[in-house]
């Protein structure tokens, strides 16, 4: 069963990581989908061609999802190109790692404006089409430490923090108009960035989980196909921890 057949789905920052196994996903599933990031490399035209092969519409557009008049552009171009826009993935986002006091202003403001701004901004972009629709989920990546905090990473939380409140202001906004806008909260996920971790550290953050593993992309993907899908479609302002039980 397809859950998500003939549907348009954006997701930013998706040529690599979480944002491409959510993609493919999509695609699986029978999804169209546009996916963006800072640049199309031979990763994300190789990318085309593999959500091409299920079927599907598939095109990846470079654009600066910080930037708010790129965002426009390239949103405009999608709908344009696809002549609808269901689903919105907003998932771009990095991190500048260090304690406040060794914590840079530029490194503070960089992560509250890819990863924060970016939501704001793809948003807007979208809501104008939705709204004519009169239907659409919006999907924020969040992240457990937007829920809980973590040392050594106050502007990343803070920057998943404010996505959650944004997330449950656009459910009161748009809900009328039958669009819903939830978050996921990842936690201890395994992408390219925890692979520099050795396996006794990946080990030692397992036993600390209730479900006594780390989590795939996979498991990302799965919750991300539940929201866009009609299965959630009386859900809306809600938080999902894909956590295995880390923030209870």
């Amino acid at each position: 069963m397809k859950l998500l057949e003939g549907k348009v789905a954006v997701i930013t920052g998706g040529s690599r990581g979480i944002g491409k196994g959510i993609a493919l996903m999509y695609a699986q599933h029978g999804a169209n989908v546009a996916f963006t990031d800072i640049k199309i490399d031979d990763a994300a035209l190789e990318l085309e061609k593999e959500l091409s092969s299920y079927g599907v519409k598939a095109k990846g557009y470079m654009s600066d999802a910080s930037s708010f008049e790129d965002s426009e552009k390239t949103i405009n171009e999608i709908h344009a190109d696809f002549g609808r826009i269901d689903i919105l993935v907003n998932n771009a986002g990095i991190t500048r790692d260090n304690l406040l006091m060794r914590m840079g202003e530029q490194d503070f403001d960089l992560v509250m404006k890819i990863n924060l701004k970016s939501v704001f901004n793809l948003t807007k972009a979208v809501q104008k089409f939705m709204l004519k629709q009169r239907s659409g989920s919006i999907i924020n990546m969040s992240s457990i430490v937007g829920l809980r905090g973590n040392a050594g990473q106050s502007n990343y939380s803070a920057s998943k923090a404010g996505m959650i409140g944004f997330t449950k202001s656009m459910a009161q906004e748009l809900g009328s108009r039958s669009i819903r806008c939830n978050a996921i909260a990842p936690g201890f996920i395994e992408t390219e960035m925890t692979e520099v971790l050795s396996e006794e550290v990946k080990s030692e953050w397992a036993k600390v989980i209730p479900l006594r593993r780390t989590g795939s992309i996979k498991d990302i993907a799965n919750t991300a196909l539940f929201l866009a899908s009609d299965l959630s479609d009386y859900i809306t302002g809600q938080v999902i921890s894909c956590d295995g039980g880390m923030h209870l």
